[in-house]
């Protein structure tokens, strides 16, 4: 009974210590992993090393799946908490490399584990999430995509009642999801997976309102990039013009502006970044010097950015930045490569209007609604360094992100205008007191920018001012 590979890796790169570690303990246990199993209580070391030979087993043995599960089952003394650590190393550290033989038995035993409700299942669930590549419609892409949504709607009441959390994960994994897929046009192996992602999404927003509140502003972001769909149109249009219908235990739910002064928490804008683009996006942030990154800039859109429609990911990419990547005091003030300018990099990388404005849209979403009691300063500075940054050399940056940030304070939502007004003016002027600039006068007394954008912008924070007092 030879160990058998669960990975493809090239032959001039090392095996993964987990892959080894998995191997040599299927290849000491095999005697081990057959019936009649031994009725001793193994040892703490025998028993991880009998979690690792089972999850080998079951990964690379799918006809003696069950009879390992089985083994599990009989020995498990911790709630499953050894084993699904070892799952979640698996898909946080391999998934990619993983042979598709190999993948099929993950997601089965992702399923065995939720139904046992081992410890720790939420995070292997989240993982895999992480592991959808976004703008991509590749068979094995759309494969795990059908999976998963599979999964949760089976697992749902088990869900439910014991991980909520998790399906307001998958509701933003799969809104954020759909608008790739409702690009790649009416494609038979992409119509039946659009259903199922569009009956789970509204599943969870039609009976289980509470877990979009979960997520908060960035909820209403992804839902009006599916308006096209008619079921998200019709739920946008509950929530601005009939909030009455969703009934939420404990809250009660009046309007759209609950939601956007609700920050949406950084874990959200991870899901939406595989493990490795984050690993190599941090490394950036926080190992290159400024003036030294582009070659780094050149592999990295090489390696994720490297086809047309995957400039939609750098949407994904400048949220991840803006709100889960706030460096420490100590890179913000060295030479390390700052935020705004990797920002400026990838909005400059951009060729499609339609992802252009959405770049923009993801770096002053948080602008809009900006409340310091509940919103973090990490969040806005990005934008107005890359605007205080670009002058002169690059006013034209400048000049489109002040136009982009003042168009949507009149347009974004005409009702809430005052909303917008108080958010965006509030920003402005933390910004000034917490020393992230010196002045306003950098904007305002510009020569290069235009003179009604400076008045636009003037009358903006003399109406913030107002709205404040």
């Amino acid at each position: 009974m030879a160990a058998l590979k669960i990975t493809l890796t090239p032959p001039l790169e090392a095996e993964n210590a987990l892959e080894t570690s998995l191997r040599e303990a299927f290849q000491s246990k095999k005697a081990s992993l057959r019936p009649p199993f031994s009725l001793a209580i193994p040892s703490p070391d025998q028993y991880t090393l009998l979690n690792r030979a089972i999850l080998h087993g079951v990964l690379t043995e799918p006809q003696f799946a069950k009879t390992h599960i089985k083994h599990l089952h009989a020995i498990v003394t911790d709630g499953y908490a050894t084993f699904v650590t070892l799952l979640l190393g698996l898909v946080n550290n391999l998934y990619p490399k993983l042979l598709a033989s190999v993948k099929t038995q993950l997601l089965w035993l992702t399923d065995q584990t939720v139904c046992v409700l081992g410890i720790g299942y939420d995070a292997v669930l989240v993982s895999l999430l992480r592991q959808i590549v976004g703008a991509d419609c590749s068979d094995g892409n759309l494969w795990l995509c059908s999976k998963l949504v599979t999964l949760f709607l089976e697992q749902w009441d088990r869900l439910l009642e014991d991980s909520p959390h998790v399906l307001s994960f998958a509701l933003y994994t799969f809104l954020r999801v759909l608008t790739d897929h409702c690009r790649g046009g009416s494609v038979e192996k992409l119509e039946t997976l659009k259903r199922l992602e569009i009956h789970l999404c509204v599943k969870i927003m039609r009976e289980e309102f509470h877990l979009c509140l979960k997520i908060g502003r960035d909820f209403i972001r992804l839902l009006q990039d599916l308006v096209h769909v008619p079921e998200f149109r019709a739920m946008l249009k509950d929530i601005v013009f009939n909030p009455c219908v969703f009934n939420v235990v404990g809250f009660q739910f009046k309007d759209v502006s609950q939601i956007y002064s609700t920050r949406t928490s950084s874990r959200y804008s991870l899901l939406r970044i595989s493990p490795d683009m984050e690993t190599q996006l941090r490394f950036l942030l926080t190992s290159i010097k400024l003036g030294h990154q582009k070659r780094h800039q050149v592999w990295f859109a090489k390696k994720f950015l490297n086809e047309p429609d995957k400039e939609f990911v750098i949407i994904d990419i400048v949220r991840f930045i803006c709100c889960a990547h706030h460096p420490p005091n100590e890179i913000i003030q060295s030479d390390i490569v700052p935020r705004w300018a990797l920002i400026g990099w990838l909005l400059t990388s951009c060729r499609r209007n339609d992802v252009v404005a959405n770049v923009k849209l993801a770096l002053f979403y948080d602008w809009l609604f900006f409340d310091e009691r509940v919103d973090t300063i990490m969040n806005i500075e990005p934008a107005i360094l890359l605007m205080v940054h670009s002058i002169p050399k690059y006013v034209d940056i400048t000049h489109a992100l002040l136009e982009f940030l003042l168009h949507l304070v009149d347009s974004y939502d005409v009702e809430r205008k005052s909303v917008l007004v108080k958010g965006v003016s509030s920003a402005f002027q933390l910004l000034v007191r917490k020393g992230v600039i010196r002045s306003l006068d950098v904007l305002i007394s510009c020569p290069a920018l235009h003179p009604a954008l400076k008045e636009r912008l003037k009358r903006l924070l003399a109406c913030g001012k107002l709205e404040s007092s």
